[in-house]
């Protein structure tokens, strides 16, 4: 027999409209009555049918999580943190992959907004640091929140989880300079990612403070792929004076750049380092494993997810409150530095 939240409601000796509060998460149940309503729940084994509350009355129960990212492991870490976030909540994980660099995509954004009904939306890079996508979404009054480099320059910072990539990149450079390496070359991601260029900048940082000269035949431009590693690193390694450490932009670079020195006869790391970035799955499935820089992809996207419903929340209640969650809520992370068996010493040290 199917149990209802009337039958909750009777359990718990409540309302049927303080069940739904406690549900929904709403901040105006007193703790006694929210246990007694949770207790009933978890004794009835009640499962709320959330497409039908999604289909009833003004209140949406859906967060729409919005990317355009090639790199799978990415998008499989941010939906999993999302889609965690959401369910603790009692709402809905709709799952929208976008070209951001369509002619349509404003329009397919307000599209989803209109007719999808959604809370609020999640949205990763490009399209978090996009301004024209973000003026957009302030024209449609939604919640939504943007996991942005903090190299991006934001308006409004309370919409926003950032991660701090040229801090990263500066300790990962850090770490090769210390290894002895002087001649590091660079393979840049898609010039459409601000990380990119917060990524560069931290290299460019570690290599002026300890007072080399920048040789810009060492910074390639390329894409977040295996492909574009496995490219710029055949182009540095042929190069006159090639280096003796490569800092690629992303682990599936990496991996790519460490595929082409294979092919070369080239040793990692006894005459070639090669770091990555982001701890994904490419850096613990190469051999050597990958040095890379610890980016909690899971957990920026659980305090992007809770952000967003926070914000969601106070769009929708006439009670607010708010700013106590929102204010708990991890907002900036700097990945961490992960020494694995690719890096090594500069040869002839």
């Amino acid at each position: 027999m199917t149990v209802t939240i009337t039958d909750v409601a009777a359990r718990a000796g409540v309302s049927i409209k303080t069940v739904s509060r406690v549900i929904n998460n709403e901040p105006s149940v007193r703790p006694a009555t929210r246990k007694k309503v949770e207790d009933a729940v978890k004794a009835l084994n009640y499962q709320p049918n959330l497409a039908a509350r999604n289909l009833a009355g003004s209140r949406a129960y859906t967060i729409a999580f919005i990317y355009d990212n090639p790199n799978a492991y990415y998008v499989i870490d941010m939906q999993n943190g999302i889609l965690e976030a959401c369910k603790a909540q009692g709402y809905e994980l709709l799952i929208h992959p976008s070209d951001s660099k369509s002619p349509t995509a404003h329009r397919e954004l307000k599209q989803l907004v209109d007719h999808s009904k959604v809370a609020g939306l999640v949205l990763t890079p490009p399209f978090s640091e996009s301004e024209s996508i973000i003026e957009t979404l302030d024209q449609l009054d939604v919640a939504y929140v943007r996991i942005v480099s903090k190299a991006v320059q934001v308006a409004k910072a309370d919409n926003c989880i950032q991660v701090d990539d040229a801090a990263a990149a500066f300790e990962l450079t850090g770490h090769l300079l210390a290894l002895g390496h002087k001649r590091i070359g660079f393979l840049c991601g898609g010039e459409e990612h601000v990380s990119t260029h917060g990524r560069l900048e931290g290299y460019r940082r570690a290599l002026e403070q300890v007072g080399l000269s920048i040789d810009e035949s060492l910074i390639l431009r390329g894409e977040y792929s295996f492909e574009s590693g496995v490219d710029g690193a055949k182009k540095l390694m042929n190069g006159d004076a090639p280096p003796t450490a490569i800092f690629a932009s992303n682990d599936e670079m990496a991996a790519g750049a460490l595929f082409a020195a294979r092919l070369m006869n080239i040793e990692i790391p006894g005459q070639l380092s090669i770091v990555g970035f982001e701890d994904s799955p490419f850096s613990r499935q190469t051999w050597p494993k990958l040095t890379t820089a610890h980016q909690p992809n899971n957990e920026i996207a659980k305090c992007a997810a809770a952000l967003v419903l926070s914000k969601a929340r106070g769009k929708t209640s006439s009670e607010g409150g708010t700013g106590s969650q929102e204010s708990a809520i991890q907002r900036e992370f700097t990945p961490e530095l992960v020494i694995r068996d690719s890096s090594g010493p500069a040869p002839g040290l």
